[in-house]
């Protein structure tokens, strides 16, 4: 692999200067098959894989103005799993290791990543690349014509798409007022409780549908009705905020599996008056205002224009770190919870008899909700890092409740 750097993305400086022992900034992303895996042939599957995305190969480094991405020679090696989920990839005892994981467990395969390295897209492009290769070397006579997904050449893969698309659009961010903030015990030693909730597809459209609104809107108005049930009364003239990630992808020519989105977010203040179809409504047509593509295009413009503002390089990389910190808690007051729509997984029909399915989740200091779909299976993959469940009980409940089948799985943890 030719020696080469790679400035870090926006986004990616967020997560470098944010991630801790309670967040480590990672998400998982995984693919349920049909068999136990033979970790040999995925180890070897990993290998091939890895040639494709000469992005992923990168440890990361501290400059005395930036951080930046250096190609590396270490060869990434598939592993039994033994940690938690979203386990910490990048950290003062992970220096000059890779910023992405793979390992399996039964019959599943996971990759791991530092979200400074790709976003939940880009994962979802190298495990889908890597399910592939690993079922090819199973069944070489069935499956020896099949492709992933194509996988775009290595300077498009590492195209940082913020700075590439930069349009000098942006204004002023506008100013959002302070979200209600859940509240409850956390889980003691940094520890995070993760839900994996399995529903049916063609169930949940029927109900958004019956509803005029999309899927996500549907879920959102939920999960944010939810979240208000268990809200302390005293605390109820706050905005229940759910924040978004937008796959900009959908809205530049980019085939980057690097970070290429940005958030946006859906408030509402109760006033007792509230139905879910009501919600529900309110909460589509705020969306689908925040994803004109001019309000996404001047969103990412006002956020990129940050990183050319004169003076800002000089900078020492201490003060902006702690710069970004400061912001990013600024911001981070004006959200409730996340809810991350990867939408519908596409693969290889080819490929349908040897698997079962596909999840994603992410780490967090709060709650985080994972959406994705493969057929007719609808995961979330939800993560808390709270002791209590009652806003995941009321959820996933009040769904049960309309009659739509819900499975649910969940990780153990230490109480204390």
């Amino acid at each position: 692999m030719a020696d080469t750097w790679y400035r870090v993305d926006n986004v990616a400086k967020v997560f470098i200067a944010t991630n801790s022992r309670r967040d480590p900034r990672v998400f998982r992303v995984s693919c349920t098959l049909n068999a136990d895996i033979d970790g040999a042939s995925l180890d070897e599957a990993l290998r091939l894989t890895a040639r494709q995305f000469p992005n992923f190969q990168v440890t990361l480094h501290r400059g005395l103005f930036w951080n930046y991405l250096e190609s590396t020679r270490k060869e990434p090696h598939a592993e039994p799993e033994t940690l938690a989920p979203c386990a910490p990839v990048y950290g003062p005892e992970l220096r000059n290791e890779l910023l992405y994981r793979v390992s399996y467990y039964g019959p599943r395969i996971h990759v791991e990543m530092f979200h400074a390295l790709s976003d939940g897209n880009g994962g979802l492009i190298f495990l889908k690349a890597l399910v592939c290769q690993y079922l090819k070397l199973l069944e070489p006579e069935k499956l020896a014509h099949v492709v992933p997904e194509s996988v775009a050449p290595a300077a498009d893969l590492a195209q940082d798409s913020f700075r590439q698309f930069y349009g000098a659009r942006g204004g002023r961010g506008e100013r959002a007022p302070r979200a209600y903030r859940m509240r409850g015990a956390k889980l003691p030693y940094d520890q995070t409780q993760f839900f994996e909730a399995h529903l049916n597809v063609k169930q949940l459209l029927t109900r958004a549908r019956a509803d005029g609104v999309t899927l996500t809107s549907w879920l959102g108005a939920r999960l944010m009705l939810a979240i208000h049930a268990e809200t302390p009364q005293l605390e109820r003239r706050r905005p229940v905020v759910i924040s978004l990630p937008v796959n900009l992808r959908n809205y530049y020519p980019s085939e980057t599996a690097r970070n290429f989105f940005n958030s946006i977010r859906v408030g509402h203040v109760f006033d007792g008056t509230e139905t879910a179809q009501s919600l529900a409504a309110a909460f589509d047509a705020t969306l689908k205002y925040e994803l004109s593509e001019e309000r996404v295009k001047a969103r990412m413009d006002s956020f990129e224009q940050l990183e050319h503002m004169p003076g800002i390089k000089p900078v020492p990389l201490f003060i902006k770190n702690k710069t970004v910190g400061l912001f990013t808690w600024r911001e981070n007051q004006r959200v409730t919870a996340t809810l991350s729509n990867l939408g519908a997984i596409k693969t290889p029909p080819e490929l349908d008899p040897w698997l079962r399915g596909f999840t994603a989740m992410a780490s967090t200091s709060t709650m985080f909700v994972c959406v994705s779909s493969w057929h007719d299976d609808l995961v979330l993959g939800i993560s808390s890092a709270y002791r209590g469940t009652g806003v995941l009980r009321r959820f996933l409940g009040d769904m049960a409740k309309d009659g739509l089948d819900v499975t649910l799985y969940a990780t153990e943890v230490n109480n204390g």
